[in-house]
């Protein structure tokens, strides 16, 4: 899952990416809300943690821009100010959720996770494709009653295709979707993580559920 922080407060933004990087998720930081109205442009973010005091436009004007350009990534908006006005405003500017500082890096991840399965569309707390299941709370994987030992970056992955059962989906969507903006790519860095993620959910259980989708990438079959 990718993630835009927007905080002008550095430590506490850089705090946050890594915090989510460390969790598996891809996590761009923007200082101000002009660079992050261009980044969350140019990338389908699964979510967006705003903070509402950013130097030039503020968070509540990021937030009316997003919506006003058409851009439905689940916003979570942090504030020092926990005053009814401010939140009502924040969620009038078209957020979803709404948390004040300071906060428990846990409780925002929690959010994270129930924006996340609300929106596009509902989503269930744990996925299941055929034999396998997958629960981004606890950051396990099964493959029938076997447990799964993940890298985080192979659990992100896996997390991607099992959201798009059936789907072919191309090195680009899978880059962006698992790697974020920090991230130099290699030419094979896609290829060399499904290779790993076959090795752990797919060959000890005598299954294919990753097929190679020529001239387009990968997909995961819907049976798995």
């Amino acid at each position: 899952m990718r993630v835009l922080v927007v905080e002008d407060e550095k430590k506490l933004g850089q705090l946050v990416q890594r915090g989510l990087r460390e969790e598996g998720y891809a996590a761009d930081l923007a200082e101000q809300g002009e660079e992050a109205l261009w980044m969350a442009r140019a990338v389908d973010y699964d979510a967006i943690v705003l903070d509402v005091m950013l130097p030039g436009l503020d968070g509540f004007e990021v937030c009316r821009r997003l919506r006003a350009d058409g851009i439905w990534s689940p916003v979570l908006m942090l504030t020092a100010r926990d005053a009814v006005d401010d939140r009502v405003m924040g969620l009038d500017a078209g957020a979803d959720d709404y948390l004040a500082k300071p906060f428990s890096f846990e409780e925002l991840l929690a959010r994270l996770r129930a924006l996340t399965r609300r929106a596009p569309v509902q989503r269930p707390s744990v996925m299941e494709v055929g034999e396998l299941r997958l629960d981004p709370a606890s950051h396990r994987a099964w493959r029938g009653d076997t447990e799964l030992d993940l890298s985080a970056k192979e659990f992100s992955l896996l997390e991607l295709f099992m959201r798009r059962p059936g789907i072919a989906l191309s090195r680009g969507q899978l880059l962006d979707g698992a790697w974020d903006m920090a991230f130099e790519a290699r030419s094979n860095v896609i290829d060399v993580y499904v290779r790993y993620l076959r090795e752990k959910i797919d060959r000890p259980f005598g299954r294919d559920s990753i097929e190679t989708v020529r001239g387009v990438g990968y997909r995961l079959r819907a049976d798995a």
